[in-house]
């Protein structure tokens, strides 16, 4: 009796090891809600959750913002990147000229997203030529020289005009050099893409030792119910 006992814990106990790691995976479903929050200072906001549980996803996560405007512009896809200080919001580097625009997002990691919504964009005030997040993050490239007229991310129009050709003759060394002067701009794209693949990869490794624990409990588990059953048939067979 007193082996049965022994034999009915261990079963739960493997039950116990077991049975939360196949539930944690499935807990959040398979569908990312997003939700465009609203624009600020033309950095357009979204918010990630789990379609089942509203938790925020804040982890693994690789999304893009697109965007059309009434008169027929169009930008992006541009780079959902974490909002810093806000688990679950994600913005874009590049600032959104102002007019109407039908904003689209879209996330394929952790699981596939989408959102929509349209937004009238006022004019950002603009401190810094290159464009930065609502909040401060580290800059990559030395400071472009300001310029009285900024355009804020890549806006493609119906119809632009080409600009009239200067003519031949020698460039100027300091107007040609303030001119090309500028940081790169692949270099947060590229800082930012690593981040989420190594972030990624930690959640598989996480995945993964929770499956070995997971297997060797399964092995201790059949080991000793083996052990106890010969013992039980020794003892039944000496009574005999």
């Amino acid at each position: 009796m007193r082996i049965r006992s022994i034999a009915a814990a261990l079963a739960v106990a493997g039950a116990a090891v077991l049975v939360p790691a196949a539930t944690t995976a499935s807990a959040h479903g398979d569908t990312v809600h997003l939700e465009i929050t609203g624009v600020d200072n033309g950095h357009v906001t979204t918010v990630a959750s789990f379609e089942n549980d509203r938790d925020p996803v804040v982890e693994g996560f690789a999304g893009s913002l697109a965007a059309t405007s009434s008169d027929g512009r169009t930008v992006g896809p541009w780079r959902l990147v974490a909002l810093p200080g806000h688990p679950g919001s994600y913005t874009t580097r590049e600032i959104l000229p102002s007019g109407h625009w039908k904003i689209t997002v879209d996330c394929a990691f952790p699981d596939l997203g989408h959102g929509e919504r349209e937004l009238d964009v006022a004019a950002a005030a603009i401190s810094d030529p290159v464009g930065s997040m609502p909040t401060a993050g580290p800059k990559v490239g030395p400071p472009a020289v300001p310029s009285p007229a900024v355009t804020p991310g890549t806006v493609t129009g119906p119809t632009v005009p080409a600009a009239a050709p200067t003519g031949a003759g020698t460039a100027d060394p300091t107007t040609s050099g303030a001119a090309t002067a500028g940081p790169p701009t692949s270099g947060p794209a590229t800082a930012t893409a690593t981040s989420d693949v190594r972030t990624k990869d930690v959640a598989d490794d996480g995945d993964s030792t929770v499956a070995t624990w997971a297997a060797v409990g399964t092995a201790v588990v059949a080991v000793v119910l083996v052990v106890l059953g010969f013992r039980l048939r020794r003892r039944n067979a000496a009574r005999g």
